[in-house]
């Protein structure tokens, strides 16, 4: 599986993008955000696994206190591939104009109005 799967599992599940939202601005202990849900801190701690494995968040251990924050390089991934998948849409999107306006045959190729004159 590739880290951007990873990262995309993730972040499937709405608890996680809430936990990764609440560590975007600033470290925080599993305690505090155990008190942000309506589940066990035991529960929080796994979605806290899950972000680590996949590289969104980071874990700091200060005596028996685990404190986490975010990873934002762990979206590069995640970034690249919706940059790649949004410019590709714009290409075919700006295509299918081209040929509506007819600039472009039907087929894609450059329309030669010379051709037909």
């Amino acid at each position: 599986m590739s880290q951007t799967d990873t990262v995309l599992r993730a972040l499937a599940e709405p608890r996680r993008r809430e936990i990764l939202t609440l560590l975007a601005h600033d470290e925080v202990p599993v305690g505090r955000l155990a008190e942000e849900f309506d589940v066990t801190r035991s529960a929080v701690s796994q979605h806290l696994r899950v972000l680590e494995d996949a590289g969104l968040v980071t874990r700091r251990t200060q005596g028996t206190r685990n404190y986490y924050r975010s990873r934002p390089e762990g979206l590069a991934g995640l970034r690249a591939y919706l940059d790649e998948t949004w410019a590709a849409s714009l290409d075919t999107a700006r295509r299918l104009v081209e040929i509506e306006v007819g600039v472009l045959d039907a087929d894609g190729s450059e329309r030669d109005d010379r051709a037909t004159a």
